[in-house]
């Protein structure tokens, strides 16, 4: 009998391993296909079990349906529209990422809007009240973590007065990064208690129905006050320092940047919204649709060109990915990259490399230290072969974490938003990017990485070459794994 039940594992084993082999390669990028054949292959029952549980990229069907259906929505509402005025000037290959844009997350490029960054952590959430203190008609408002705290505090009495007043206020908060924070329960509460309208985005709760991949999450920031302006960047809305206790211990704090935006682009952000409400609650708010066409434009010579690409597995392709190597091929002067989790994939890093080799200026902002162990050695894996390319990379300084997330090239294109330059980004959040054209919000941009590098300070080839053995290993470990998606 003992025998026997050897054969049988044996056979279960190699039957495992064979089907693994035929399965997990199958439309899945080489590097995700092999990380997850050695997981199988070193620990065969265990590999199994968490790729079932995080083997697909993909929502439920339903939800793809219903961006399909939210998409076809926005492409007809904008059919025969053209809000663009500046199409000589655009430079030869602009018009080509623009249609990629477009053909990817529905949501067209439009003229005459103003953008205003904002550095400042509460800065940009005392900006953000006071807009909906003046809100008259409506407050969306879209994060990945929603929390009560002191920080956050006039936000939400703001909200409390907006309800009063007779506005909607509706707001979206991630299910499982919520669930996580310190004092979720009295924050929800208080939502409750004020009358705002909340969901939470990408529930994992399998005894009501709603179950997809745990790890798939909506990492969105998005807050649109009357369809008249909008806010998009990075920052969630909590306290600086997230209030977790080992956050606390280290005393880190976050560096952010927000855009604040008015004109026919606030269009989209809310298109975005509204399709995430819809996926949520099966509501569809035709009634706070704003058309592109109705908003004012901004005539003056520093008007921008911009466009909001929504991305993650809602969508067939990784839209972000494809707008942020597109620019990288079209960059002809700079590229100037900040991210808090840099872990690119293999096109992303020849994009990169290759921009050095074309003579391109290329640096790269991170921050020295981590707030996420296995990321953080991930990150640090492809410092070798950047700074072998030609890569300048400076480090932010302890105790912050620069967690803004936006990207430039040349002199009057840049990206800001909540999305990282890292595979989960990439495969498995939901971001939005706002990809913006025009020398004046480029030139703010410019102001902000010089105040980065300002403060930090340059990592060379000849400090990184003394790193010790066991740093790298530990590095290459942690690049292995971040390839599991």
């Amino acid at each position: 009998m003992p025998v026997l039940i050897v054969v049988l594992a044996a056979l279960v084993d190699l039957a495992i391993r064979i089907a693994a082999i035929i399965v997990i390669p199958r439309n899945r990028k080489p590097t995700a296909a092999m990380a997850w054949l050695l997981a199988i292959f070193f620990i065969p029952y265990i590999g199994v079990l968490f790729f079932l549980l995080l083997g697909s990229s993909k929502l439920p069907k339903k939800r793809m349906e219903k961006q399909g259906t939210v998409n076809r929505m926005i492409s007809e509402g904008v059919a025969g529209m053209d809000l663009t005025t500046g199409r000589t000037e655009w430079p030869e290959w602009f018009a080509s990422v623009v249609t990629l844009n477009t053909s990817l997350g529905a949501v067209p490029l439009v003229g005459g809007n103003t953008a205003h960054l904002f550095g400042d952590y509460r800065g940009s959430i005392a900006a953000i009240t006071a807009e909906i203190e003046a809100a008259t008609t409506f407050v969306h408002v879209e994060y990945y973590i929603v929390s009560l705290d002191d920080t956050t505090k006039d936000f939400f009495a703001a909200m409390e007065a907006a309800v009063k007043r007779g506005v909607t206020v509706r707001l979206l908060a991630d299910y499982i990064a919520c669930k996580r924070t310190v004092g979720r329960e009295a924050t929800f509460a208080e939502l409750d208690r004020i009358g705002v309208s909340w969901n939470f985005m990408l529930p994992v709760q399998p005894f009501k129905g709603k179950y997809q991949r745990p790890d798939l999450r909506n990492h969105r920031k998005i807050v649109v006050v009357d369809g008249r302006v909008g806010f998009m960047g990075s920052q969630n809305l909590i306290d600086r320092s997230y209030l977790a206790p080992k956050n606390l211990k280290r005393g880190l704090q976050w560096q952010e940047l927000v855009a604040r935006v008015t004109g026919p682009v606030v269009s989209g952000m809310n298109a975005v919204f509204l399709s995430d409400w819809y996926s949520e609650t099966d509501e569809m708010l035709l009634s706070e649709r704003v058309p592109a066409d109705t908003i004012p434009l901004d005539t003056s010579p520093n008007a921008l060109e911009c466009q909001v690409v929504p991305s993650g597995p809602g969508f067939e392709g990784e839209n972000n990915l494809r707008l942020f190597l597109e620019l990288l091929h079209s960059a002809q002067k700079r590229i100037i990259i900040t991210s808090p989790y840099f872990v690119p994939d293999e096109a992303m890093m020849y994009a990169i490399t290759s921009a050095c080799q074309r003579g391109l200026e290329v640096q790269l902002f991170v921050s020295e230290i981590g707030d996420q162990g296995p990321v953080y050695h991930a990150q640090r894996s492809y410092y070798g072969a950047l700074l072998a390319a030609g890569v300048r990379i400076w480090l932010y300084p302890a105790p912050y974490i620069l967690h803004a997330k936006h990207f430039s090239i040349d002199e009057d294109v840049a990206v800001i938003g909540s999305s990282n330059l890292d595979i989960r980004s990439f495969a498995l959040n939901m971001e939005a990017s706002l990809m913006v054209r025009g020398a004046s919000f480029v030139a703010q941009m410019r102001e902000v990485e010089e105040g980065y590098r300002n403060v930090s300070r340059e990592l060379t080839r000849a400090e990184w070459d003394k790193e010790p053995g066991r740093s790298t290993v530990l590095d290459g470990l942690a690049r292995l794994t971040s390839a599991l998606q």
